[in-house]
């Protein structure tokens, strides 16, 4: 033979030799359940991280008493491993949960109308009842604790399946039961659910030329309705103008930032961080709204909500009024997986223009103004709104 065959051979054995090696380091065989599986080296490790939770899983479905639901053995799994993160913002969602929670950006869906989160005590809390629901109508106000649904006991790490509880047919009635701060014994009230379709905006012209906006919360028709809401007041001639974000519990980034460049003047609206240090701004264009403006807040004002009374109050485009906002500076985003359930959890943090951060702190309003007991948004002539009446006083000595 000669010698090309010879070197030829050669190379095709050193070919068949690597592909040998390169298979056996790239591939893995592992024990699963019945029987052996062969695995890339480079998921190995996720497999050894898994091991043990996949050795429990298996232990139960052979041998707890009763049959076990796999389905439901896995999504608990799941929650439970994002419930160990300690932030009430990332969350599992099933199928129904996700479809639930898309309805809240659109505007419309049935329930009570009100804004919930788990508490810092591990209790489900009411951020803020959203404006002329059934929610708002039966008295809930932020801060108070549900308890129970329908007499069914619920907690924070089951603030999703609660709230599916909470929504239902209109028509329909649900009972909750309220631990409200101040008050000896938890109460109940029932309430009758309604079609709720959002009306984030509202608009009027008080004292003859002060404008007065209330938004109630960013979904993905706000921008459009602040907007329409804007030009019917300038073309009534109003001279300044005040935004109440009071009880308004957040939303759509994309909305808020709108609105702000709408208001301000060129520069930094808000800025994120995420774990790599990695900056993302928003910023605002030389168009702005060049009349007084006064922002209303207080404890139910988060999220978005804070975003722009932040941009507001750290550019000196206007003053806020009322008392310290809720606190939330975290930024999430919602990962559809293939079965149609979602996972939604936080990525970043947001600052005011300053640098400051304001998760579990919130924002001080530059005039501290309390909210009597008595008292009624929006409530000028009865005199029932010291905040709202405040913010007048305010814009009438800047005209």
């Amino acid at each position: 033979m000669s010698r090309g065959r010879y070197f030829l051979r050669g190379i095709v054995l050193v070919i068949i030799t690597v592909f040998v090696i390169v298979g056996v380091i790239n591939f893995i065989r592992i024990p699963l359940p019945g029987g052996l599986g062969i695995l890339p080296a480079k998921d190995y490790q996720n497999f050894e991280d898994m091991k043990k939770l996949m050795r429990i899983k298996e232990l139960v479905e052979r041998g707890y008493y009763k049959e076990v639901d796999k389905e439901d053995l896995e999504e608990e799994a799941i929650r439970g491993m994002l419930k160990a993160l300690d932030d009430p913002y990332t969350v599992y969602m099933n199928k129904e949960e996700y479809a639930s929670f898309m309805v809240h950006t659109t505007g419309t869906y049935g329930g009570i109308g009100i804004v919930v989160s788990e508490g810092e005590d591990g209790l489900i809390t009411i951020v803020a009842p959203i404006e002329d629901t059934p929610g708002e109508r039966a008295g809930l106000a932020a801060g108070d604790k549900i308890i129970k649904v329908d007499n069914k006991e619920v907690s924070g790490d089951q603030l999703d399946q609660a709230v599916i509880m909470m929504k239902g047919a209109e028509g329909t009635k649900v009972t909750l039961t309220i631990l409200r701060e101040g008050v000896e014994k938890p109460f109940d009230v029932t309430i009758t659910r309604e079609e709720i379709r959002l009306k984030t905006v509202k608009s009027q012209v008080v004292e003859g030329n002060i404008g007065y906006m209330r938004i109630s919360a960013f979904d993905e028709r706000t921008y459009a309705d602040f907007n329409k809401a804007l030009r019917s007041l300038s073309q009534s001639g109003i001279k300044g103008l005040v935004i109440d974000l009071r009880n308004n519990p957040g939303g759509l980034l994309d909305q808020v930032v709108k609105v702000a460049d709408a208001l301000m003047d060129k520069g930094l609206i808000v800025y994120t961080e995420d774990r790599q240090g990695k900056r993302e701004e928003e910023m605002s264009d030389a168009k702005n709204l060049g009349l007084p403006l006064v922002i209303l807040v207080n404890g139910g004002s988060a999220s978005a909500s804070e975003i722009l009374s932040g941009a507001v109050q750290d550019s000196g485009t206007g003053v806020l009024v009322g008392t310290k906002t809720f606190g939330k500076a975290l930024v999430q985003t919602v990962r559809e997986l293939e079965d149609g359930s979602a996972v939604k959890y936080t990525i970043a943090q947001y600052y005011t223009p300053s640098g400051k951060s304001i998760q579990g702190k919130g924002i001080q309003p530059d005039y501290v103004v309390e909210m009597p007991k008595d008292g009624v948004m929006g409530d000028i002539e009865g005199g029932k709104d010291p905040q709202l009446l405040k913010a007048i006083e305010i814009i009438k000595s800047q005209i």
